[in-house]
């Protein structure tokens, strides 16, 4: 059996990455957020935004997670089709719980899809991730261990649900963040502990990548969306802006007091404007005539 480590790197790699989980969580709430205030395609678009911004933090968070990861006695590679392939599962299943939240008629039973179908989904995810890894040795999994992570992932993954649809307050929302960064983080934990290691004397080629090679640039790429992301969402317009703000170059339309009397009385009987200077009541604000002479006159 080899002995495993999980904070090779002490407590750096699980407070950055649960660092990784908050931020996800916080930019694809307040996506979820600018969804539901919207319709159409914008709709559509801000939950694409907020899936992407939480499976790329889930996913983000796991790996950054395992950079602290060590098994004595052998070298650790990944596979690149499968860690890949994590990634996108960690997306997709976070935009289909979105999705039947968000358009499902039933709220209970919305969530109750939502979550068990995304909170799967995310322990998918890290089991890919961990099928990824290459040793001189195989993998073991204690069946009890998995099924507890599945299940902190579908209450975590619902319960994310339910703030992404529920939660307006700004402090709630990060509060929610970070409840949901830690539960994600529980679950990645939870899963690890369940891993046992019989290694292999016989030192075959483990192909793959090193982290350094490829997960590492892939995290920081994600960190930067999401980084990038949260900036354009703090940039962009809310819903609850004045619908009358227009974009620059496009005319204004000026809104003017209708008098006491209304529009119908005095302006149906009115004359025509007088073209030398008096009003369209035939009267002469400055008592000037046509001309500069007094009418008496």
């Amino acid at each position: 059996m080899g002995t495993l480590n999980h904070f090779s790197f002490g407590w750096l790699t699980p407070l950055v990455s649960y660092a990784m989980a908050c931020a996800g969580a916080a930019l694809g709430l307040r996506c979820t957020l600018r969804g539901l205030a919207a319709t159409g395609a914008t709709r559509r678009n801000w939950l694409l935004t907020a899936a992407a911004a939480i499976g790329s933090g889930i996913w983000t968070m796991h790996f950054v997670a395992m950079f602290g990861f060590a098994v004595d006695g052998t070298e650790l590679r990944y596979d690149v089709l499968l860690t890949v392939l994590s990634l996108l599962v960690a997306v997709v299943v976070t935009g289909l719980g979105l999705t039947v939240v968000c358009y499902g008629r039933h709220r209970g039973l919305a969530l109750l899809g939502g979550g068990v179908t995304t909170g799967v989904g995310v322990a998918a995810m890290h089991y890919l991730g961990m099928a990824a890894v290459r040793m001189h040795g195989g993998l073991r999994y204690d069946a009890g261990t998995v099924a507890l992570s599945v299940l902190v992932a579908v209450g975590a993954a619902t319960a994310a649900l339910w703030a992404a649809v529920t939660i307006r307050n700004v402090y709630a929302a990060a509060a929610a963040s970070l409840g949901m960064g830690l539960a994600v983080s529980c679950m990645h934990y939870i899963g690890m502990a369940a891993v046992h290691v019989r290694l292999d004397p016989a030192r075959t080629d483990l192909g793959g990548v090193s982290p350094m090679e490829f997960v590492f640039p892939l995290a920081v790429g994600l960190g930067s969306f999401l980084f990038l992301a949260s900036a354009f969402v703090a940039l962009s317009p809310t819903a609850q802006e004045p619908a009358g703000e227009l974009p620059a170059g496009e005319p204004a339309v000026e809104e003017f007091s209708v008098p006491a009397d209304g529009p119908e009385t005095g302006l149906t009987d009115a004359a025509p404007a007088d073209p030398y200077g008096t009003d369209p009541y035939g009267t002469d604000p400055y008592g000037a005539g046509r001309y500069g002479h007094d009418r008496a006159a």
